[in-house]
This record gives C-alpha cells, sequence and structure tokens, in this order.
C-alpha cells in the first residue's frame, strides 16, 4: 500500500513504467488496443446491462475504464456500470491527465474522473461506480466481496510483472466471476492461458492488436 508508479515518457508522449520497463498502453494507439482487446474480447457491447460488473487488474491510467465507460454512454445504457480496479502502483493524477490528453474522444470521461479521484476510491456517479483497491492484488483480491461479469487482466508484461499472472491470482480471478462470466488479455503467454484453464475458464486464443500476433479470451461455463 501506498507506492506509486515511477513514469517515464517515451517520445514525450507514451507513459512507461520505470519499475517494469514497459508501456502503459500500445506504442502504436492505446485506445484502439483497449477496444479491440478489453471491450470487444469481452463482447461488452452486446452483453452490458445495469449493473454489469467489469474488474480489472491493473488500473494503470485509467484508460480502460474510460473507453469503458464511453462504450456504456455510446450504446445508450441504463442504470450504472459497475467498475472495480486491483492496483499496486497508482499513478499520480497529473500523469493520467497527461497521458488521457493523447486521447480527446475521451475528454469528457477523463474530466469527470480526474476531479471525483481526489475525493477517495470509491466514485459514485450516476451512471458509473467505480472503486479502486491499492495494494498487491494476491493480497486485495481474494478478500474482495464481489464478483465480475467480465475481467480486464492488463498488467505489464508476464515476462516483466509475473505476480500479476500466476496460477493462484488466476484461481482468484476465478473464484470472483460470474457464471458466464469472461476475461480478456493482450497476452496469448502459454503460462497464462495455462492458469486459467486450470481456473476452469474456457481459453481461446484470438488476433491480437497490431504487433502482437494473438490475445487470449477467456469465459467461465
Amino acid at each position: 500500500m501506498g507506492q506509486s508508479a515511477e513514469i517515464e515518457w517515451r517520445d514525450g508522449k507514451v507513459p512507461v513504467s520505470a519499475r517494469f520497463d514497459d508501456p502503459y498502453y500500445s506504442l502504436d494507439n492505446g485506445l484502439a488496443e483497449t477496444c479491440h482487446v478489453f471491450l470487444d474480447g469481452n463482447d461488452l457491447a452486446a452483453r452490458f446491462h445495469d449493473g454489469f460488473h467489469v474488474a480489472e487488474l491493473g488500473f494503470g491510467t485509467g484508460l480502460n475504464l474510460l473507453a469503458a465507460w464511453r462504450l456504456w454512454r455510446g450504446t445508450g445504457q441504463g442504470g450504472r456500470l459497475h467498475f472495480t480496479s486491483f492496483e499496486a502502483f497508482p499513478v499520480d493524477i497529473d500523469d493520467m491527465r497527461a497521458a488521457h490528453s493523447a486521447f480527446p474522444e475521451l475528454a469528457e470521461e477523463s474530466s469527470e474522473i480526474l476531479d471525483a479521484l481526489g475525493s477517495g476510491p470509491v466514485i459514485d456517479l450516476p451512471d458509473l461506480r467505480f472503486e479502486l483497491i491499492e495494494g498487491d492484488a494476491r493480497a486485495t483480491l481474494p478478500r474482495w466481496t464481489g464478483r465480475a461479469d467480465a475481467w480486464f487482466l492488463d498488467g505489464f508484461s508476464p515476462a516483466r510483472n509475473p505476480e500479476l499472472w500466476g496460477e493462484d491470482l488466476m484461481q482468484a480471478v476465478a473464484a470472483h466471476t460470474a457464471p458466464g462470466g469472461t476475461a480478456a488479455t493482450y497476452t496469448a503467454a502459454g503460462d497464462v492461458r495455462r492458469a486459467l484453464q486450470a481456473a476452469g475458464f474456457e481459453v481461446t486464443r484470438r488476433p491480437g492488436f497490431g504487433r502482437k500476433r494473438h490475445m487470449t479470451t477467456a469465459r467461465m461455463p
């Protein structure tokens, strides 16, 4: 708890974790990657309903939250989207603001989130309930009382951040997934796919985004 992210800016515009030496999102187009991997990978547009709950390993700059919330609004949903993120090394709000500036189409959602984040880890808005749970997900997720309809598995590369992809954590993800719930991730690493399968998910390899040949989706029977 209490550890913050250390960020370096590649080419002056892409945030990179100094701790993990890995960018927070695709060097090609972070928003397009989020839409391809997490929104389409979980088939969110067709599945949304009031109270739909997205959970995420790795909040990062908040890009995935903004994109999911924009999709929620764009598809004319009623009620509220629930979104929970687990993050060990929170990004400073000023760094988030700088990262968001690369995606002007998310300006409205970004402004609302950044204004609200300073008031605490839980944000209650008319169409969104968001909670940021700080700390090592290996400790915080097993204690979580929620269950997600869709997971965004968005930790840094398994080669650089293996703690966020281990079998025990994937078991915890499965235990906090609603029946018929899904998960998606940009990685197609064999260890990750096997850990998801061992946890009870049906796992599929799909075409990845940009330079990544493959990605992974999973469904809980």
